[in-house]
């Protein structure tokens, strides 16, 4: 077909096919049904972060269904965003938005540092803005990001949150007479056991929905066993649209807008991360300029989000794997599923229903997916290279350094406030050992040591040369025992050991 003819085509709608893969068109059916899939893949974890929040804030079912309508419905608006794209903002890409675990921990460190969700969604707006300026600047900063510190803080993610789970698991609520009881801990266990057996059929969808089919046949077992209360779901409108600043005005403390800076960095790396990644998958050019204006999607979005009531957004790796899935590489296929998310978000009373569902059930839910969370990171620290570098003793002073606060929530109670609002996550105190420790021993090399400490020495096998050099051709090792090339038994000599004692 000549160009002329082409044109023709294209102008017609008839056998064009798009000049970019992810600008193809499917039938309004098949878009929404794939959308659809989209939204049940990332359901799970979308209503985590508020679930977790809310209970933190103390709040009752009834706010915390608000909160996850809100996170739904801003989370649509951010997908719409992405994927249509307006000029500087959006990649245009198959990219899912919505509340991720990043800054679960340090929020929830907010709201116990005393500030409440009011200055967690204070936090949120002036973190956000602060990098929505730096965006043009971050391809300069994005190299002090490397695996080994993007790895590690998401492992780390994934471990703070396993406290949650546990809690969960017995009951969530350390007052009740029940918490911690064998019926609440065997529902939390059952509940795993399903999203285990279900992430094992055959089925490709059963095996991805195997999170959300869970927690659905958890709630009916614990509804057999009178383990759950439905009675307050019909309390409230059934359609509302998100009442702008529904818990109050925000509230700005130096010390939360800090912590919260920290996720923000975490959120552009993992969202760049996630838009090459996606990039690859579909088959299209990804340019700088594009990573940018997904960027500032993302910040556009998190900035604008707690005037509805919801959080940082940022784009949802397990969607980027199911595009790789299904092959289906359309953009407006996840437009679709953004204008679902919108739907959701404008029934309240689905979020009641969500927040009626027993804790134990989140709680075996959730050792899998924040366990999947930790096992993510610790795919990415997979691929660093611990030879003959410093790169072993990053991870493990900074992992280390942000488990102190899970082991010992009352770690910095004698320390000012400000420093325990940032540290007290666990999030926040890994980022800030892996940044700092990335640029001492990988960019600032000046007073480095050619003879490396023992943490190297560990990552390397290493044989002297001298050692080397006292071996004969056909020497061989067996049993343990030294062998020479006539099959005879060389002595080792022990005086070394001798002098030793």
């Amino acid at each position: 077909m000549n160009t002329k003819k082409k044109l023709a085509a294209a102008a017609a709608g008839k056998g064009a096919r798009p000049a970019r893969p992810e600008d193809q068109r499917l039938p309004v059916g098949s878009m929404f049904a794939y959308g659809f899939q989209h939204v049940l893949t990332m359901y799970g974890g979308i209503i985590a972060p508020p679930l977790i929040i809310g209970a933190a804030a103390g709040m009752n079912s009834q706010d915390i269904g608000l909160l996850i309508a809100a996170c739904l419905f801003v989370g649509g608006l951010a997908t719409i965003l992405q994927t249509v794209g307006i000029p500087f903002f959006g990649s245009q890409l198959p990219l899912v938005q919505g509340v991720s675990f990043a800054g679960v921990s340090t929020m929830v460190a907010i709201v116990h540092g005393g500030g409440g969700i009011q200055a967690v969604f204070g936090s949120v707006i002036a973190a956000s803005l602060i990098g929505l300026l730096i965006t043009p600047l971050f391809s300069k900063i994005i190299r002090f990001f490397p695996p080994v510190v993007t790895g590690t803080v998401i492992t780390t993610i994934g471990l703070t949150l396993m406290p949650v789970a546990a809690n969960w698991a017995m009951g969530g609520n350390n007052k009740a007479p029940n918490y911690g009881s064998v019926a609440n801990i065997g529902l939390a266990a059952g509940t795993m056991g399903i999203v285990l057996l279900l992430s094992k059929v055959g089925s490709a969808a059963i095996s991805r929905l195997s999170i959300l089919l869970a927690m659905v046949l958890g709630t009916l077992i614990a509804l057999v066993f009178g383990m759950t209360d439905f009675s307050k779901v019909g309390q409230g409108e059934i359609v509302a649209f998100p009442t702008p600043f529904a818990f109050g005005p925000p509230t700005f403390e130096i010390a939360a807008i800090v912590s919260m800076l920290i996720v923000i960095l975490v959120t552009l790396t993992e969202t760049s991360a996630d838009i090459i990644a996606v990039g690859e998958i579909v088959g299209t050019k990804v340019d700088s300029k594009r990573i940018g204006n997904g960027l500032r999607a993302d910040m556009l979005s998190s900035a604008v989000s707690p005037l509805f009531n919801s959080f940082t957004q940022s784009a949802f790796a397990q969607n980027v794997g199911l595009v790789a899935i299904t092959g289906v590489k359309s953009r407006f296929v996840v437009s679709a599923g953004g204008v679902i998310l919108v739907v959701l978000g404008l029934l309240p009373v689905l979020g009641r229903v969500v927040a009626a569902v027993p804790t134990p059930v989140l709680g075996g839910a959730g050792v899998v997916l924040f366990g999947t969370v930790a096992a993510s990171g610790i795919r990415t620290l997979s691929k660093v290279d611990y030879k003959n570098n410093m790169n072993l003793i990053v991870v493990a002073a900074s992992i280390g350094f942000g488990m102190i606060p899970i082991a010992a929530p009352t770690f910095y109670d004698q320390f000012p406030s400000w420093f325990g609002t940032i540290f007290h996550s666990g999030i926040s105190s890994a980022a800030v050992m892996a940044i700092l420790l990335n640029l001492l021993f990988n960019h600032f090399r000046a007073g480095n040591s050619d003879n490396q400490s023992v943490f190297v020495a560990g990552t390397e096998r290493l044989v002297k040369a001298e050692a080397l050099r006292s071996l004969a051709d056909g020497d061989r090792f067996e049993n343990g025992k030294l062998i020479d090339c006539d099959g005879k038994e060389v002595r080792i000599d022990s005086a070394e050991k001798a002098s030793e004692h």
